[in-house]
């Protein structure tokens, strides 16, 4: 005899184990198997969420610390994105914790990555008015491209509108003229190659004796300090030597001086009188020239004259 099967108590058991499943997998997914907890944190982005999903992963220096819990319009500012995020509690976030959008790729899953917090910074706290503590945000790699690459083409569009200004008709032809000119120099250069060669090996060759003449002027810098040391000495000897002849210079201003005052009398009072000796001389070679008796007889007695 064929047992009955009762389809009623299949169908309880099929939900059951199912209810059971999705409960598992959602008390797996909420951390609780591992005895994890949690802090919720809040983040305003400026830039657009496109592309990032609830329960996306939230890394810090890319590893994976917590999730997404909810995107919203930030409440009294739609220019803002609202995102609530589950942390793992002692993730070291600190007050210049920045929150970053960025995507796995140029194409990939959109998740939040926390960069920077310095160790001197202070931990990240509720402040007034929040109801959980706020992570700075920044602009996401995709913004900070998008706003460097229109920088550049509003750059570039600026240059070639101020090329298109200086090049207008007079300066194109200023700058063909420039162009002509350079072709005729060019054709110039290359007549003249074999002078320019030569003024090369020229200045070559000057190089090159300039080169052995720096080489040798150490030589010539010595010879010129020994020199420098020889007339030093050669001033000494002139110094002792017109200090010698200035003493000399002296004694015989001395001497002159002694000359002066006590010989020169003398001299002029011995000169006077051998000028009356010769006088006297003179006077007897006369007599004897007249008289030449004088020498036997003397001198006659004088004349005497009238009235004497």
């Amino acid at each position: 005899m064929e047992a009955k099967v009762n389809f009623a108590v299949v169908g309880a058991f099929v939900l059951l184990l199912g209810a059971a499943l999705a409960g598992g997998v959602l008390w797996f997914s909420s951390g609780k198997y591992y005895r994890k907890s949690y802090d919720t944190y809040q983040t305003y982005m400026t830039d657009s969420v496109s592309g990032l999903n609830l329960n996306a992963p939230v890394r810090y220096r890319g590893v994976e610390v917590g999730r997404v819990r909810r995107i919203a319009l930030a409440p009294g500012n739609v220019e803002q994105v609202q995102l609530t995020l589950d942390i793992e509690r002692g993730t070291p976030l600190k007050e210049d914790t920045v929150a970053v959008l960025q995507t796995q790729g140029l194409t990939g899953i959109a998740f939040v990555e926390l960069t920077g917090g310095s160790r001197a910074s202070p931990p990240l706290h509720t402040h007034a008015g929040e109801d959980y503590p706020v992570i700075q945000s920044g602009p996401s790699l995709m913004t900070r491209l998008d706003t460097s690459i229109t920088t550049l083409l509003t750059s570039l569009n600026r240059t070639s509108e101020n090329f298109n200004a200086l090049m207008d008709e007079d300066n194109r032809r200023a700058v063909k003229k420039t162009l002509e000119d350079l072709e005729v120099l060019s054709r110039t250069l290359a007549a003249r190659s074999a002078t320019i060669d030569s003024s090369l090996a020229n200045a070559a060759h000057a190089m090159e004796s300039t080169a052995r003449l720096t080489d040798q002027l150490p030589r010539l810098v010595q010879r010129v300090e020994q020199s420098a040391e020889t007339f030093d000495r050669m001033s000494n000897e002139l110094a002792r030597a017109g200090t010698h002849a200035s003493g000399m210079f002296d004694s015989a201003r001395a001497g002159a001086q002694e000359l002066s005052t006590e010989t020169l009398p003398e001299v002029h009072q011995l000169v006077m009188e051998l000028r009356d000796l010769a006088n006297t001389l003179r006077r007897v070679s006369g007599d004897l020239e007249k008289n030449p008796g004088i020498l036997l007889y003397g001198k006659p007695p004088a004349k005497r004259g009238p009235g004497e």
